[in-house]
């Protein structure tokens, strides 16, 4: 008797198992992970870039000199002329 042949595997047979169908839906293709991935890295350099720059414009006052507050409680514009009395 002469031994049987072993097959050759090939390197397809050793990858990872195929996940099912029903999750492979509702995965995001790879290029939308890329995108999503590649757009946070630029979000992460830029904010740092923007840290390392510190504010853009240190101590800006009006011509002035002094800062200013706005009179009135917020959100009150005071009276419109022509409104007369609209609530």
């Amino acid at each position: 008797m002469t031994p049987s042949p072993v097959p050759a595997v090939s390197s397809a047979d050793r990858s990872r198992p195929a996940l099912p169908p029903a999750v492979r839906r509702l995965l995001p293709a790879r290029s939308v992970v890329g995108f999503l991935a590649l757009l946070a890295v630029l979000f992460v350099l830029a904010y740092g870039a923007g840290a390392a720059a510190g504010p853009v414009a240190p101590g800006l006052h009006p011509q002035g000199g002094t800062r200013t507050q706005v009179p009135g409680p917020a959100g009150d514009m005071g009276r419109m002329p022509g409104m007369g009395g609209a609530r």
